[in-house]
């Protein structure tokens, strides 16, 4: 699985399927904390894991709000 976190700049290509809290933020061009704000209010829903509750973030839902759709 690629990771972001080496790259200076989150491109489009080669996404994970399961994005951070960061790597969205990046690639919407918002806060972190927006996108923790828009995942409360429903806008783009978080997926919880391990213990600590960490969110990550569907790339179909992110490219949605970017207005693209993925390829099929």
């Amino acid at each position: 699985m690629a990771t972001l976190k080496n790259k200076s700049k989150t491109s489009l290509d080669n996404l994970p399927d399961l994005l951070t809290v960061r790597e969205v933020a990046e690639l919407l061009r918002v806060s972190p904390l927006t996108i923790k704000r828009w995942g409360k209010r429903g806008k783009l829903p978080a997926i919880r894991i391990n213990s600590r509750g960490d969110r990550r973030y569907r790339k179909e839902q992110v490219l949605w709000l970017l207005g693209i759709e993925e390829k099929k």
